[in-house]
């Protein structure tokens, strides 16, 4: 019964989307207080009944219920519990449903917390209606999850092994976090146009969706980087691979929203663009997602390879941002300016800040599409890699760099420049040291990356300055220490990224038992090889001694897995990090004679790149309760009798 209560509870999820489209914009439209209360309890009924589906699907994989074809084809009997569960969304079907899981569970919180007026949250809940009936459609009619397989098999296919590991388990989840949050922003924007409220008001009602999908994005892709790490077994974290683009692309422009809209909401500044960034955020997202499972792209992130779904998420991206864009060429001449603003003011760094934003995500966006419009068109095939975005993206996040400290350090709409870069010349003076230290003592010198410490130790610095400037003036907030923490990151990381390409030591060697080979400061003795058995794989496992200065300091394991059911053999790689460096080893292929190839690696300063990820994601978080702190004390009783 698993399958069909699934299928009936989708089934009633259309309807009632479909109900909360209707009566959302009609009760937006009407200013009819019936229609909307239809469209609030219709937003909750979305949730359970997907939220039912969902529990359904995952049922299904852990009880190993094969009469369902999308257990048979993504699950076993003999896998771990944790990979039964995450093998859910581990494919298609699944991942789809899991997206809309996740767009019910932001349609039930934009119901439940009604900012911006009931209007407001009734056009919000129409356009959400519109997208998850839309998905629902999709899922229905083209990716079906509880399709019914008989004669059901003993045994399922199992689940692709680069999947199973607990960083992907958490990756696909949290980045759809990420991708649907911006659903909420986009619905409020198409609200905002709909109502003909396009002030500082609908800004402020979905800043904390904002908040809350960039806070995701950024703890996603931090997920897969990390993951791409340590599983994959080549070292490196980041190869500019069009799914990796496509989840960096919503991120920057994410990114120039939240700071746009902060604009918009304390000057009415940027009002127009502020919309434009939302539509296009969501719209990446769905170009993300159509790259992803249209079958366009083959990646290990990649599930689907029917190119008709391709063409419905194709048609939904042209319905959805043609849809928007109509609405926003129908308000436009009606949107009026905010306050006036000096060039010198915080306002006019927000602007130059969002341009460069923009103008990374543009780079990305070329990089990763043009191959794949010169490939479908006229057959050409091109590869855009690490080279191009070193000559495009590069240059471009480092003049952002360059600006990001000099934000909130200016006022709004007039500010003393020179004033700003006093407060910032401690930070200043801490970069030109940095730089001029690496030049001086690293182990292979370089302008570019003496530049890029000297880059990273300024804006790290400069969040430490307007922390303990906040702290003495006894004016700390959570919004002051949330863009210290989300900037200082963002320097963190830079630094990791530095340290893990510039000064990387790489070593590759076919040892036997008791031979030895040297990485940088380490030499890797074998001790020895040996088969070992884990719950649906099995493994070659290498001790290896790892020994500095004539000591044994530590001994590592790196594995080489095999996975009978699905046929398929990975690396589980061995990393041992002090928190900033890693021994990074990989055992590779049996050459016979008992003799194995080795491939290690020292990363210096690579755990930064993590570090600086989860403070970014830390300071939006601060945010995020700060405003949640502050709507909670303004609903309070005591604060309505203050009024």
């Amino acid at each position: 019964m698993t399958g069909e209560i699934g299928q009936l509870a989708l089934c009633l999820s259309l309807a009632l989307s479909l109900v909360m489209a209707i009566a959302g914009l009609a009760g937006a439209r009407a200013n009819s207080g019936l229609a909307r209360d239809v469209a609030l309890h219709a937003a909750m009924g979305l949730f359970a009944f997907v939220a039912l589906a969902f529990g359904a699907l995952v049922f299904a994989f852990v009880t190993s219920d094969f009469s369902v074809l999308d257990v048979a084809q993504n699950s076993h009997t003999a896998k771990p519990l944790i990979y039964k569960i995450t093998g859910a969304w581990g494919n298609h079907e699944g991942s789809m449903l899991l997206w809309v899981f996740v767009l019910a569970v932001y349609t039930a919180a934009i119901a439940f917390a009604r900012r911006g007026g009931a209007q407001l949250t009734s056009a919000a809940l129409g356009v959400q209606g519109l997208l998850a009936a839309a998905f629902l459609l999709f899922i229905l009619f083209t990716s079906d999850p509880f399709l019914r397989l008989d004669p059901p098999p003993f045994e399922g296919a199992g689940l692709n092994p680069l999947l199973q590991d607990p960083g992907l388990a958490m990756h696909p989840p949290m980045l759809y976090a990420g991708y649907v949050g911006l659903s909420a922003a986009f619905a409020y924007a198409a609200a905002a146009l709909i109502t003909g409220r396009a002030d500082a008001s609908w800004a402020r009602a979905a800043r904390p969706f904002m908040l809350a999908a960039w806070i995701a994005l950024t703890l996603g892709i931090t997920l897969g980087s990390w993951w791409a790490y340590y599983d994959l077994g080549w070292g490196g974290f980041w190869f500019w691979d069009p799914v990796e683009n496509a989840s960096l692309m919503p991120w920057l422009v994410a990114t120039a929203l939240l700071h746009s809209a902060l604009a918009t909401e304390r000057t009415g500044a940027f009002r127009a663009w502020t919309l434009l960034l939302a539509i296009a955020g969501f719209s990446l997202s769905l170009i993300g997602t159509f790259l992803v499972r249209s079958g366009v792209l083959t990646s290990v992130h990649s599930f689907a390879n029917d190119p008709e779904r391709g063409v419905y998420i194709l048609a939904l991206i042209f319905a959805a941002i043609g849809g928007a864009l109509a609405l926003f060429a129908w308000r436009a001449p009606k949107l009026q300016g905010g306050a006036a603003f000096e060039p010198v003011s915080r306002e006019t760094a927000l602007l130059l800040n969002n341009l460069l934003l923009a103008a990374a995500a543009a780079t990305v966006f070329i990089g990763t599409l043009y191959p794949l419009v010169l490939d479908s068109l006229w057959g050409i095939r091109i590869s855009v890699g690490p080279p191009y975005f070193a000559i495009t993206f590069a240059p471009v996040f480092a003049a952002l760099l360059l600006l990001v400290p000099l934000g909130p350090q200016l006022s709004w709409r007039k500010a003393d420049l020179g004033a700003a870069f006093r407060a910032l010349s401690p930070a200043l003076g801490v970069a030109a040291v940095a730089g001029l230290l690496v030049l001086a003592f690293a182990a292979a010198p370089a302008l570019q990356a003496a530049c890029a410490c000297a880059l990273a130790t300024w804006v790290i610095a400069a969040g430490i300055i307007q922390i303990s400037g906040r702290w003495r003036a006894r004016t700390m907030s959570f919004g002051a220490c949330a863009s210290a923490l989300a900037h200082a990151g963002l320097g963190v990381t830079l630094l990791g990224i530095v340290g893990a390409t510039a000064w990387k030591s790489e070593a590759l060697d076919v040892l036997k038992p008791g031979q030895t080979m040297q990485v940088a400061q380490y030499a890797l003795r074998l001790d020895n090889v040996e088969r070992v058995q884990g719950p649906n794989y099995f493994a070659d496992r290498a001790d290896i001694s790892v020994q500095t200065h004539g000591r044994t300091i530590a001994t590592i394991a790196p594995e080489k897995r095999s996975y009978p059911v699905e046929g398929q053999a990975v690396s589980d790689t061995a990393i041992r990090t002090t928190g900033y460096e890693d021994l990074y080893v990989a055992l590779g292929d049996d050459r016979g004679g008992g003799a194995w190839v080795i491939r290690a690696y020292v990363n210096p300063l690579a755990p930064f790149i993590w570090f600086g990820g989860a403070f970014m994601a830390l300071g939006g978080l601060a945010s995020l309760f700060g405003r949640l702190r502050r709507s909670v004390a303004a609903a309070s009783p005591n604060a309505a009798l203050a009024e």
